[in-house]
């Protein structure tokens, strides 16, 4: 609440936040420029999948209790839901990276409703494209170890059946479309869905403070009233989206890693 509290009290008006206010953070060390608050929850988030996992499978117990309890049920969700409709009897050989990704993308996400830290590391676009890239050497290289360097572009590009003046056309679409539009839209789709729900968040919040503390006014009252209120509204709704998000991005690395393993015949 203090950056937004700083935002807010910086003029006699008040005035919505910029993205340049609430994205563009300065370093936590003087000096070590890449050393922000993102990175900081970046490093904090994998810390913090890492222990779950080793706290629930590290003694498990035949009768999950706990922690044990709650990852399973994440693990069981992941592996019903993102795995086995897309890699049906390799799912459990790629468990261990869908899992890492689907918490992983969860908590970055968490991250911007949770007091204090309050900032989705994904609004970062630099993260989740890290991922998607990851997810796109996976699959590249899946493909041509299963399918053979040229097996894997002739099944992408010119799928059977059609008829061959289509290919002309057809060929250099599904090459942009699997190799340059799919990792772009991966990270993006992620990255955008944060940005947004982050502002919102943050504009709504802004507006409460303003008309309710730092400006009260009998006028300005009921919109304080209705900023406050939306942002109870939309905070809820975030970790809906949020949830969603981290589950469409295990999804999409869970079919495009399906889609090298088993070409579409």
């Amino acid at each position: 609440m203090s950056a937004l509290t700083v935002l807010a009290s910086s003029g006699d008006e008040f005035g919505a936040p910029t993205p340049e206010e609430l994205f563009q953070l300065p370093p936590i060390i003087p000096g070590v420029d890449w050393f922000t608050k993102p990175v900081l929850l970046a490093l904090l988030s994998s810390v913090l999948v890492i222990a779950f996992c080793w706290a629930a499978f590290a003694n498990p117990k035949i009768v999950p209790r706990g922690v044990q309890n709650v990852v399973e049920y994440g693990y069981m969700f992941v592996r019903d839901q993102v795995a086995r409709p897309f890699l049906g009897k390799d799912a459990d050989r790629w468990m261990g990276l869908l899992v890492s990704i689907f918490f992983t993308v969860l908590v970055w996400n968490l991250m911007g409703v949770i007091p204090i830290l309050q900032f989705p590391v994904a609004s970062h676009i630099a993260f989740p494209a890290v991922l998607a890239i990851m997810v796109y050497v996976i699959k590249v290289y899946l493909g041509m170890k299963h399918q053979g360097a040229v097996g894997y572009f002739k099944n992408m590009m010119f799928p059977p059946g059609l008829p061959k003046p289509i290919y002309v056309l057809l060929a250099p679409i599904e090459f942009l479309s699997n190799l340059i539009i799919a990792p772009f839209t991966h990270a993006v789709r992620l990255f955008a869905n944060m940005f947004a729900g982050h502002m919102l968040l943050a504009f709504f919040s802004m507006v409460g403070f303003w008309f309710l503390f730092e400006k009260l006014t009998p006028l300005g009252a009921p919109v304080g009233v209705v900023g406050v209120v939306m942002t109870i509204i939309l905070t809820g709704f975030e970790m809906f989206i949020q949830f969603l998000q981290a589950f469409l991005f295990a999804m999409l690395a869970a079919m495009y890693i399906g889609g090298s393993l088993h070409a579409e015949h």
